[in-house]
Parts: structure tokens; sequence; C-alpha cells
């Protein structure tokens, strides 16, 4: 078989059971029951199999040897990084599989108590937002934390086979074999974290200062007595509104929707069929976090989401159809293996979106603040999108060093490891001889492994795309041009070429922390 015929033929097995899997996988999310997580299981471990054929994969890895011309070859490589982590025993294969399905239906399904109530994670939000009874946000950010007890001894046991896993295959763990795969290099990955680790840590903490010194106020406690259930987010990943400007008020009565729809069409990119074929508000049985999902890489782009009348859901919206419109722009001519993206690329794409919720060109134009308005949050808000980035540099350099430590031995005292991270990058001071594994109510560390430096990574490359689209045509917002460019440079070639070359073609510039450091000195 030549290597053309054995590309067309890996195509012809995998599109449609990588179909299947996609809506199986959307089923259990929309709808978590118990037939849908066995479904999802069951055609999971199909697709699974179908990469783990040991006579396909020997027959990939000849044919890399050969010269197939750019598209052949790029084909092959990202073939061999997917079939990679399969090439291990059944038996430990399928119960990775099982065990991953079974957490994460666990999430969908889970709802934490309030005063003996079950409530939402909007809920929770709500409550952290805007409650000023210390004992009402402790209870609210307790309930947040109820989840990860649940599935605590379920994460240890998938790290522990996706270490066995990687073990196999010659890698020191599940966290190297995944960069490896994901074409990223991990001592340029270390050194970019401590990059942003330097340029973030004095900023951080002289605006955490003043934070305190509002929350001390507030709470009327002093900033010594502050524990993370004063802070308006369970894990402390964005800036709460003491710190930050608080744009809810505007967004009161809006449709999140029309506005997100409204975005994109000023730019060119239809968004219409991505949000008829989506999941866009809350309810029972459903998953409480929002995705995009790209069911057949034709067009079957679609969007989990629990959409409220508040900023962060509108800047949810935007980052999620930020991937969809990636996922729709994928050059025609490009063969189902290529029509992927980087994790990198997509997550820069939908930072770069979801950015603009909280920008004042967006605000006046798209939500319709008046200019006079416009003009006095300007400041606020270049100071805010600043504590917004070290805010979650800080959380990805937390959520980093926990999965390192969690594939370096699973059965070490993650609890404390994870308050000892917290501590030091966060500035949170622990609540008193908490003994509970907050680090699984974090859904990434079930069922995203070592993912989240991706996110640092993409917001890096929104700074320098939102950099390259000013200097080019202006800005984004109402400019069809940025539409174009972005579909031309960053979405068609799909994964025709590698994440860091894409990201220099389409920014103009490699990855790099100067845009970081330059934008937090806003602080």
């Amino acid at each position: 078989m030549s290597d053309a015929a054995l590309l067309a033929s890996v195509e012809e097995g995998l599109r449609p059971l990588a179909q299947v899997r996609n809506v199986a996988w959307w089923e259990s999310q929309v709808d978590a029951s118990a037939e849908h997580e066995r479904r999802r299981a069951r055609t999971e471990l199909a697709y699974s199999d179908a990469l783990a054929e040991r006579d396909l994969f020997a027959a990939v890895q000849k044919a890399r040897r050969s010269d197939n011309g750019p598209l052949g070859g790029r084909q092959l490589e990202l073939l061999h990084n997917l079939m990679l982590p399969r090439q291990v025993p059944d038996a430990l294969r399928a119960r990775i599989v099982e065990l991953e399905s079974a957490v994460e239906v666990r999430f969908s399904r889970h709802r934490g108590v309030v005063d003996g109530v079950e409530v939402d994670d909007n809920e929770i939000k709500r409550i952290l937002r805007q409650s000023d009874d210390p004992i009402e946000r402790r209870g609210a950010w307790e309930a947040a934390k109820t989840v990860g007890a649940s599935v605590a001894d379920d994460v240890r046991e998938l790290a522990r086979l996706r270490n066995q896993a990687a073990r196999e295959l010659g890698y020191r763990d599940w966290f190297a074999l995944s960069l490896a795969t994901d074409e990223l290099d991990e001592g340029k990955l270390m050194t970019t974290l401590a990059d942003a680790d330097r340029a973030t840590a004095e900023p951080f903490a002289r605006w955490k200062g003043a934070l305190d010194q509002r929350l001390a106020l507030r709470f009327e406690c002093s900033t010594l007595e502050l524990r993370p259930w004063h802070y308006a987010d369970p894990f402390f990943q964005e800036a709460p509104v003491e710190g930050s400007v608080d744009l809810d008020p505007f967004f009161a009565g809006k449709d999140i929707v029309s506005l997100s729809r409204r975005t994109f069409e000023g730019i060119g990119l239809e968004v219409a069929g991505i949000l008829d074929r989506s999941d866009l508000y809350p309810r029972a049985g459903k998953c409480q976090h929002a995705f995009c999902i790209d069911i057949d890489r034709a067009g079957d782009v679609r969007i989990v989401a629990n959409v409220a009348e508040n900023h962060d859901w509108a800047d949810t919206m935007l980052h999620e159809l930020g991937h969809g419109v990636y996922d729709l722009g994928f050059g025609e001519e490009l063969p189902w293996l290529l029509r992927s993206t980087h994790l990198v690329a997509t997550e820069a794409s939908a930072l770069l979106f979801g950015a603009l919720a909280g920008s004042r060109e967006w605000l006046e134009r798209v939500l319709g603040i008046g200019a006079r308005e416009g003009v006095e949050l300007e400041e606020r808000l270049r100071a805010a999108r600043a504590a917004e980035l070290v805010v979650f540099t800080r959380w990805v350099i937390v959520m980093n060093g926990f999965e390192r430590a969690l594939y370096a031995d699973p059965d070490s005292d993650l609890d404390s490891i994870w308050w000892e991270l917290v501590a030091r990058y966060q500035l949170l001071t622990p609540p008193d001889g908490r003994r509970a594994p907050d680090w699984a109510a974090k859904i990434h560390v079930a069922v995203a492994p070592v993912y989240y430096h991706t996110y640092l990574y993409g917001a890096i490359v929104a700074l320098q795309l939102k950099d390259a689209l000013g200097a080019a045509v202006g800005g984004i917002v109402d400019r069809p041009e940025a539409g174009l460019l972005l579909q031309r440079k960053l979405y068609a070639p799909g994964e025709s070429i590698r994440w860091d070359r894409l990201v220099e073609e389409a920014s103009g510039s490699p990855l790099s922390v100067a845009s970081l450091a330059r934008e937090v000195s806003a602080v």
C-alpha cells in the first residue's frame, strides 16, 4: 500500500468513528444520564481501539521515514502523535477510558448544597460576588469544592493509570508524554512559566495588597483574617470587582447570545449556525461548564454554555465562539486529518475574542453604552484587563505546578501540595486546619489533564494577535478586515504547519512573554 493510500484508508476508518464519538460525548454533557455515560464510554473505546491498532501504527512509523511532501508528512506526524498514547495494553487503555467517562459524568451531575438547597455554579458565583455575609460566602465556597471529595480517589487512580501507560511507552510520566504528543518542549514551557512568574509576581503582589485592604474594609476584618471565600471566584482565577471593574450592571436585561452573534457578524464571521446547534442555558443534569466541539470537521460546530446576564458569560460566549469560528475556518483543500487546531492556536483565538467584552470599543459599539461612559471607563478597563492577566497567570502557574506534582507522585500529600502552591503564587491564606481534596474540584485536573498551560500560551498569543490586528487594520470590533486576516493567517492552515510556526506567521513574532509583561504593567 502506498503512503497516500495508507492515509486515505486511515481517514476512511477514523472519520465515522470520531463523529459518532463526538456526538456521544456531546449527549453525555447536555444530559448526564447513565445511558449516555455508557454510550460515551463505548464510542470512546471504539475510537481508541482504532488508534491502538499495532500494524497500522507500524505502517505509520514506516511511512514517516519517507518523503511524502508537506501535507502528507504533516498528516503522518499528527497521526503518529494521536496513536502513540494508545499503544499500550488493551485492558489498561479501556480502564482509562471507562474511568474518565465516569468521572466526567459525575462532574456534570454534581450540584453543591448551600443552606440545605442544591445550587448550580452560577448561584455559587453570584453569592461570592454579591454577598457581604462571610458565613454564607464560606458555605458557597465549600459547596463549590464538594465535587472534589466525590472524584478524588478516581482522579488519583487515573493519574496512576496514565503514568503506567506513559512508562510503557518509555516516557517519565503522563505529563511528559502529553507535552511530547502536543508538540510542546518541556524545557521551553518551564522557561516560559518562569518568565511569566517573574513578569507578574511584583504587579500581582502590589495589586492583591490593595485588593485585600478593600476586602478587609468590606468584611470588617483584618487582612490577616481574609480567607479564600472572601474572594469572588472559588479558585481565585478571576479578578473580583473590588480589584477590577464591575461591568455586570451594563449586562442586566441584555441578550448575551445576540450580542455574541452581533460581534462576529461585525467582522464578517458567521456564527448563526453554531448557535442554532448549541445548548446555551442552564438546567439540571447538564454540564455546568462551557465548551465548543467540532463534531465532524465539516461544519457541525456546537457550544455548551449556561448563559446568565453578566459580563462573565458575555466573555465566555465570545470565547467559545472564538473556538467555533476557528473550526469553521479551515481551508477547503485541507484533508480531514489536518482540519483541526492546535490547543495553543485555538485558545489564542478564543481568548482574543473573550477579552473584547471588557474593551471600551466593544462596550460602545456592540453593547451600546454611551461614548461618555466609555471615556470614563477606559483607563479603569485597561487596568482591569491587566489585573485579569496577572490573576490568571498566577492561577495557571498553580495548575501547572500541581499537575507536575500529581504525575510525579499520585500518592503524595496532594491536599498540602495544592495549598502550598496556592499560598505561594496566589498569596491566599489556606483555611485553618482544612484537609480536603480541593484540587480535585477543578474539572481540568480530572478530564483535561496537562492542558492548562495552553491557556497561558494562548493568552500570550492573543496579545500578539491583538497588536498585529491593531497595526494592520486598526483593531477588531466591526472591522471585517480583521476577520479576513484571522481567516487567512490563523484559521485556514488548520494543522498543516506546527503551532509555533503558525503563531509566528499569524502574529508576526514568535511566542514571547514580552507582550504579557507590557500589558500587566498597567496594574
